[in-house]
């Protein structure tokens, strides 16, 4: 298999694994994106979060507007543009987020102790590091203009 061949089967795999392991969310996918957002990387705005997730700035607005009506995030003005609002995650909406993560993190353990041996766990524990180089390098290559498409595998993972 060449590098192109690996690289459509990786997309694919990886992909319907992320769309499984969802299976496990209680929470829409955009919602649990905002909230990880701003869990990952501090307070940002509406726009910011938006540019993250490559959406319409009224998308984005309107997982905020659920997220603050469920208490899940508060608003402060931004401190150099008063007509900005930076949004923080509350207690509630960081409970919420570990939550999740944790929801899907027992979903996709009990799958690895269902299907896995001792030794294919081990292979794929050795397998991580390399994922997440390669994510590193996609994501810096995201940053660029020419290259940015949104809804990277940081979303994903929230």
């Amino acid at each position: 298999m060449d590098d192109s061949e690996l690289a459509e089967e990786l997309r694919l795999t990886v992909g319907h694994l992320v769309r499984a392991v969802r299976a496990a969310d209680t929470m829409p996918a955009g919602e649990a994106a905002v909230l990880g957002y701003l869990d990952r990387d501090g307070p940002q705005t509406t726009a910011d979060v938006a540019g993250q997730r490559g959406v319409s700035h009224q998308s984005a607005a309107k997982s905020v507007k659920e997220l603050l009506a469920q208490g899940l995030l508060w608003t402060e003005p931004h401190p150099s543009d008063g007509r900005k609002a930076l949004l923080h995650l509350t207690s509630a909406g960081q409970l919420r987020l570990q939550q999740e993560r944790q929801r899907r993190a027992d979903w996709l353990g009990s799958a690895i102790a269902a299907v896995l041996t001792p030794e294919e766990r081990d292979t794929l524990e050795a397998c991580v590091p390399l994922l997440a180089r390669l994510s590193v390098h996609l994501e810096s290559r995201q940053s660029r203009p020419e290259d940015r498409r949104g809804g990277g595998l940081r979303e994903h993972l929230v």
